[in-house]
């Protein structure tokens, strides 16, 4: 296939940086949708620069990468994250409440958020990510407590530090519980405040260059939590600076009933009123538009995240995503936050897209295949990458997962690697590769310092956990 314009390519004078080799099967999830058994990847600067099946001869590699018995495929996308949630991981009083519960009482605990929290829990949150194959990923952090600093910066810290491909967003809350938001005073900002920050992260860390590291998107957290006039000031800032959109929208029946209340129409209509109905936007869950709404979506482009653990949990709904996808709406994976989904494995949510799918529309609706070209292609759709990443092709990004497929669980499975990789299981990376570098080896975290980490992490969860007064659980669902 064509490279990108100054892709490298490994020759009798340059080796390939790294070669993985000798797979049961490479899903390259490319334009063609090629699979290779027994293929191999190799990756040069930082970029595929050669992808072959058997029969192929590898080129030479400074480092050679074995896979046998195993299935390679591009690195998952995840399109939707809290990462500072896992601080607040299954805390016990908010589990059994609906998203508007849910949410009023984790907001006093996420208000004692510093930069301190937000690096270590971006740390621990990334490489869980990278454990479950995951190579790149957004963050939609919204919470911004007065005096905590710089948190973007300080999980892009964490990201550059543990070599994962980042999009963190700039979250927004404006409309606090005096203003008829949902939020207290403690965690939302002042608009001015909010457009001038926006314009700084992007000015200090977008790259928007090919095979970039961190880009930023703008991210106002919800129609109940943000002001019709700073969306609209959002979407006129992202037109100016080139940067993509991202929000939460149509997650359950309590917005719908919010958004009629206060503003007269419905999420989507209230989307488009503010000027984000286009294909610069993706948004989070939109479990809940009708089949016009649906067809609307797929007119502009805009993206959805899809985050099957996270809407099964909190209650609200399937969202329609074989819908979506015949409309032409981008799909993409999402593992939402630790409170919500409890757990950050994008192997985990591939799986419950593929089984909610064919819940909701029989067993011929949803395959591992769909499911993996969700969770690679359709999260380069969301992100504006499509070609870059999310795809083993000559001059995409070097970013690919080593799936194991031998051992108990896969006893017996020898038809279809794809399928096998879903069905049996459960399965972590055994190798996850960013540019070209090992993140995960052998099943374990290359950088050394995850112990010292985790640690940090429970201190400091301790402290956020037991810094408001147990009120008791929240009532269960009627």
């Amino acid at each position: 296939m064509t490279a990108q314009p100054g892709a490298p390519s490994p020759s009798a004078d340059r080796p390939a940086d790294l070669l993985v080799v000798g797979a049961e099967l490479v899903a390259t999830v490319d334009a063609e949708r090629r699979e290779l058994p027994g293929g191999w990847v190799a990756i040069t600067g930082g970029l595929v620069s050669a992808v072959g099946a058997a029969g192929d001869p590898p080129p030479r590699a400074l480092r050679t990468v074995r896979a046998e018995g195993c299935l390679v495929t591009p690195g998952l996308v995840n399109t939707h994250h809290h990462i500072y949630q896992n601080l607040t991981r299954a805390f016990a009083p908010s589990l059994h409440g609906t998203l508007f519960q849910w949410l009023s009482t984790l907001y006093p605990l996420w208000s004692r958020l510093d930069e301190e929290a937000v690096n270590v829990s971006a740390y621990v949150g990334l490489t869980e990510l990278a454990l479950g194959g995951c190579t790149t990923s957004t963050d939609h952090l919204y919470v911004h407590p007065k005096g905590g600093g710089d948190l973007i910066g300080a999980e892009i810290a964490a990201a550059c530090e543990l070599g994962m491909r980042f999009h963190p967003t700039r979250g927004s809350m404006s409309l606090s519980q005096k203003d008829g938001g949902l939020p207290p005073d403690s965690v939302v900002q002042d608009p001015d405040e909010i457009l001038a920050e926006s314009a700084r992260l992007v000015a200090a860390h977008h790259d928007p260059s090919p095979g970039a590291m961190v880009r930023i998107a703008l991210a106002p957290c919800s129609p109940f939590s943000v002001s019709p006039e700073l969306m609209k000031a959002t979407a006129e800032l992202a037109e100016q600076l080139d940067v993509r959109l991202h929000t939460h929208l149509a997650e359950d029946p309590e917005e719908d009933e919010y958004c009629l209340a206060v503003y007269g129409r419905r999420p989507i209509d209230h989307f488009a009123e503010v000027g984000w109905g286009g294909s610069r936007a993706w948004v989070a869950h939109c479990i809940c538009p009708n089949e016009a709404e649906v067809a609307r979506l797929g007119a502009w482009g805009t993206g959805v995240a899809h985050c099957p653990s996270s809407n099964m949990i909190l209650g609200g709904g399937l969202a329609p995503i074989r819908e979506f996808r015949a409309a032409g709406v981008p799909v993409g994976l999402g593992c939402d936050g630790s409170s919500s989904a409890d757990s950050a494995s994008l192997w985990m949510e591939a799986r419950n897209a593929m089984l909610l799918g064919r819940l909701r529309h029989g067993s011929a609706s949803m395959s591992a295949r769909e499911a993996l070209e969700i969770a690679t292609r359709g999260g380069a759709g969301c992100l504006g990458r499509v070609g870059e990443i999310g795809e083993l092709s000559v001059g995409a990004v070097g970013d690919l997962v080593v799936w194991p497929l031998t051992g108990v669980a896969f006893a017996g499975a020898l038809s279809d690697p794809i399928e096998a990789w879903l069905r049996c299981g459960p399965v972590a990376a055994r190798h996850t590769v960013v540019a070209g570098r090992l993140v995960i080896e052998n099943g374990l975290p290359t950088h050394p310092a995850l112990d010292e980490m985790l640690a940090r992490h429970r201190a400091i969860a301790s402290g956020i956990q037991a810094a408001v007064e147990d009120t008791g659980p929240l009532p269960a669902h009627a």
